[in-house]
């Protein structure tokens, strides 16, 4: 029942109800849009040819261009709105040619690298969690969190110039459930979409995906919580490789996808053991990322509140996943996000996060590492562990720290990465969760509800 407010009018100004009533709603809306300010992680992306680095936080990309050792300003599309909420996802094409951000704000936006002009702006009718690029370049999907999959289609013409089919087409669906990750898998046969009902579903990938049918090629299931990330690796000999997935239940799974058959399960949380987190956990924590090598001989695990990060064992011919060795990195240090650049094999981490209560904006360190001496043979690491650079041996120096970073003040880093450390790990579970809104405010975001078509 819609909440009003009764005035005792003494006959003088007649408007005074509709003015309280304004006044309500305009409370209303405000504290939606506290509500709606969810901290977010921040986010790191490489070029598959290392030649730049780009870190989310919150509405705002930072770019640095590690060849030519500058940060660069991304030119806006000026026909189409800017990033205003936070950005979930960003995603460079396997050329490099390409970047894909996408956010709350509802909004997908395609960035040219030689330039980095956004060259075109989708305006989705619902926020936006996931977004990929084909590896051939040709085309953009993105799910948003009633959990349908959207394609855009990218195409040359004759003088070489981008063109962008402007018509977006829907052509998958995960019947309201949160699409978690998206991703292609190599050779871009399949388009592979993970939700928080615990499922990995394969699609077959059609040779005109704009108008072709999409035939489901497999589900994996055996997850039991929401499954927060994936990736591809493609063993030497291998004709269609593998999936590694990982999941709020605190587990790594092995799959041969395209039968969706269930190879390995490594419990990370539970052989990585509760010394190693921060505090106590409610069981064990979830994983929060997950990089793999093409070929599968890296596997690198975040977990949430684990001060470090796992690296896995995996024997694909006898189908084992086992811990090889867990990496401590410096108090205080969770890993957000991290991409492992295939070029280097370094692996870059960033920390941090947006829209925290306590902290102002100047407040919010963002911290990047990078680790890099991995071995593909993991019988190598005992005693010769991955080593942290130092911030003068990070590529791009304490220039791209200074750029990536932020500024920030030092006397408060220490408590704002905790409270970072604390707010993402609160969001990761509250993103997942359907919200359940009063009667009053159901009826007040029905009427200020700004849902666009797709254009």
């Amino acid at each position: 029942m819609e909440e009003t407010t009764e005035i005792v009018s003494d006959g003088g100004d007649e408007a005074a109800p509709a003015a309280v009533t304004m006044d309500v709603e305009n409370g209303l809306i405000e504290e939606e849009k506290n509500m709606d300010g969810e901290v977010a992680p921040a986010l790191i992306s490489i070029h598959p040819f290392e030649k730049s680095v780009v870190v989310a936080v919150g509405s705002e990309l930072r770019l640095f261009n590690l060849e030519g050792n500058c940060s660069v300003s991304l030119i806006d599309d000026p026909s189409g709105p800017s990033h205003s909420d936070a950005i979930r996802s960003i995603n460079f094409g396997a050329s490099g040619k390409f970047l894909a951000s996408a956010g709350d704000d509802k909004l997908v936006k395609i960035w040219e690298t030689s330039s980095w002009h956004c060259i075109h702006t989708v305006s989705a009718d619902k926020r936006v969690s996931a977004v990929a690029i084909s590896h051939s370049g040709r085309y953009v999907a993105f799910a948003d969190k009633f959990g349908v999959v959207w394609l855009l289609g990218l195409d040359e013409d004759d003088a070489k110039q981008t063109k962008v089919d402007k018509k977006v087409v829907p052509i998958l669906g995960h019947y309201c459930s949160i699409i978690t990750r998206l991703e292609f898998s190599p050779y871009e046969r399949f388009i592979a979409s993970a939700d928080r009902d615990f499922k990995i579903r394969i699609t077959v990938f059609p040779k005109l995906p704009l108008k072709g049918a999409h035939e489901i090629q497999s589900f994996c299931l055996g997850h039991k919580d929401f499954v927060s990330c994936f990736a591809f690796a493609c063993p030497p000999g291998c004709a269609h490789g593998f999936l590694f997935s990982g999941s709020g239940d605190s587990t790594v799974r092995l799959w041969d996808f395209i039968s969706g058959l269930l190879l390995a399960t490594c419990e990370v949380g539970a052989m990585v053991g509760s010394l190693q987190y921060n505090g106590t956990e409610d069981g064990y924590p979830p994983v929060t990322d997950l990089c793999v090598s093409s070929d599968g001989s890296i596997i690198a695990v975040a977990i949430q509140s684990l001060r470090g990060i796992v690296l896995l064992s995996c024997g694909f011919s006898d189908r084992t996943l086992s811990v090889a060795k867990v990496v401590t990195l410096e108090d205080n240090y969770f890993p957000t996000s991290m991409v492992l650049s295939s070029l280097t094999q370094r692996l870059w981490m960033v920390m941090g996060a947006s829209n925290l209560p306590t902290l102002s904006a100047t407040q919010l360190p963002t911290r990047i590492r990078v680790m890099s001496g991995f071995h593909k043979d993991p019988s190598d690491y005992n005693g010769h562990d991955p080593i942290t650079l130092e911030d003068n041996e990070v590529p791009g120096g304490k220039k791209l720290l200074s750029e990536l970073q932020g500024s920030f003040d030092v006397a408060m880093e220490e408590a704002a990465l905790a409270a970072a450390a604390a707010a993402v790990k609160a969001s990761m579970r509250n993103m997942l969760i359907k919200k359940e809104y009063a009667i009053e405010r159901r009826e007040m975001r029905k009427r200020n509800r700004n849902d666009r078509k797709l254009r």
